[in-house]
């Protein structure tokens, strides 16, 4: 039977390399949110407000957070959170920007 070995099973823990990183997890989980909300936001109307402010945080914070995290699992939840912080602040300001 065909199994990942250790390196491929642990591609997305967090704390790979066997060392505990909380405030590293907690930065890339927070940017992975942030930017999901900021991409949700996009969606209602209205959400353009919350789509901007959200976005903007989440790319700022995402890439605060990329430059100190420690792991690839770390940097895939970043990545993910960036690029969604980065469509939903574009979206956001496209559809009418930072105030309501």
């Amino acid at each position: 039977m065909l199994e990942p070995s250790d390196s491929e099973r642990s591609m997305l823990a967090l704390n790979s390399d066997g060392h505990a990183h909380p405030r590293e997890n907690a930065l890339a989980v927070a940017t992975l949110v942030v930017g999901l909300v900021a991409f949700v936001a996009t969606f209602f109307t209205g959400g353009h407000v919350v789509a901007s402010w959200a976005g903007a945080l989440g790319f700022g914070m995402g890439l605060y957070s990329q430059y100190v995290s420690v792991t690839t699992g770390e940097r895939v939840l970043n990545i993910i959170g960036i690029v969604a912080a980065f469509v939903g602040v574009a979206l956001g300001i496209a559809r009418g920007g930072f105030l309501p």
